[in-house]
């Protein structure tokens, strides 16, 4: 027995670490609108982003307005938010800052939509099927704290709470990723290809620490099937 119960403890260790790589090939699927239902990430720590680039392939026939992606702070509930508004009206949040673009109307159909922003010229981007909208400016010389919480399928209005039945986002969701710097036109394009592109460094899709809440579906999206 003596020789029995190490083993035992270093698979269940093994076991529970490896629950991280789960979404690798899956999609979130949320059904029902709740006040509840949502995933958060144990993403990389980092101090502060003067860049960022944040990915995530979606879809919803949600006609209201809703949280795509929250991310709160102790100092700030949206210290950034993307959100939809009307189903074309896309919002960049970052603190008490909002910066609004137009993009294609969100549906059934999944969209890859990425945003990129850089602190030192303050350009704002999103990205939407590998094609990028006009240039903003918003956010120069400001910075996003660490420290926070990410997560998808409700508006934080306190770190990990504070949710509304009527801000969630209900539908598909998958691929998302967050890097500490812009990335490139050309690796956007790539990656809005799918199937064999890199995760980020702050949040990979495939390998980050997720935990699922409320009414959640992980299920295979056989995306990338032969």
């Amino acid at each position: 027995m003596k020789l029995f119960i190490p083993i035992v403890l270093v698979l269940c260790i093994y076991l529970s670490g490896s629950v991280s790589a789960e979404l690798h090939g899956k999609s979130a699927i949320i059904s029902t609108a709740t006040d509840t239902s949502a995933i958060s990430f144990d993403a990389s720590d980092f101090s502060s982003l003067t860049a960022f680039t944040v990915c995530i392939n979606a879809a919803s026939e949600t006609t209201r307005n809703y949280a795509l992606f929250s991310y709160a702070t102790s100092t700030h509930h949206n210290e950034m938010l993307l959100w939809l508004q009307n189903t074309t009206d896309f919002w960049v949040i970052l603190g008490d800052l909002q910066i609004t673009f137009f993009i294609p109307e969100m549906n059934a159909l999944l969209k890859h939509i990425c945003v990129t922003w850089e602190s030192q010229g303050g350009e704002i981007t999103v990205w939407v099927n590998g094609r990028r909208s006009i240039r903003k400016v918003g956010g120069k010389g400001r910075v996003v704290k660490g420290a926070g919480l990410f997560i998808i399928g409700q508006d934080q209005d306190n770190v990990g709470g504070g949710f509304d039945k009527g801000q969630s986002f209900v539908g598909e969701i998958t691929d998302v990723n967050m890097w500490d710097r812009v990335l490139k036109p050309n690796e956007i394009e790539l990656i809005s290809q799918g199937c064999y592109s890199d995760g980020g460094n702050i949040i990979d899709w495939g390998s980050t620490g997720f935990t699922a809440m409320g009414d959640v579906a992980i299920e295979d999206n056989n995306d990338c099937s032969i």
